[in-house]
């Protein structure tokens, strides 16, 4: 299992970050992959994921965020990999997206965030589609796709 496949299944250990990467970086894909969080704490969910996304692309330094769908306080910064990174809270941000931006090149990665109460078919659906070069759907159409939760 390499980094960039970080979990391929919803049966991970519980501290297991739920990340589907395409393998190949490019700048010519919609999304970059996708992330399934268990819960709408941005401050209890972050750090695990940039901890798995350190060093594939540069060094993390923000986190783009929709304010709207993770609960609030919005923390302003979270400490990962003993680093802080800073988080930008935005009404603009495209709904089941979330930005992470590096210092490599002002490189990016743009995740698909999967609803933390998808079922496991339709997270798994979703962790597939967004991690694939072929596809090109953005977050509001995967999103459509609408699985059951539970």
């Amino acid at each position: 299992m390499t980094r960039a496949t970080m979990t391929r299944t919803p049966r991970a250990p519980d501290d297991a970050v739920r990340l589907r990467m395409d393998p190949v970086a490019s700048r010519t894909t919609a999304l970059d992959g996708a992330w399934w969080p268990r819960s709408t704490d941005a401050a209890a969910e972050l750090p695990a994921l940039v901890t798995a996304l350190a060093g594939l692309r540069g060094e993390i330094t923000h986190v783009l965020l929709n304010s709207a769908e993770w609960d609030e306080p919005h923390p302003r910064r979270v400490i990962a990999g003993g680093r802080a990174v800073r988080l930008g809270w935005f009404t603009s941000q495209p709904a089941g997206l979330i930005t992470v931006m590096t210092d490599f090149g002002h490189d990016r990665f743009d995740l698909l965030v999967v609803p933390p109460d998808a079922s496991p078919a339709w997270a798994e659906t979703l962790l597939d589609a967004a991690a694939d070069a072929a596809d090109n759907r953005r977050t509001p159409e995967l999103l459509a796709t609408a699985g059951p939760t539970g």
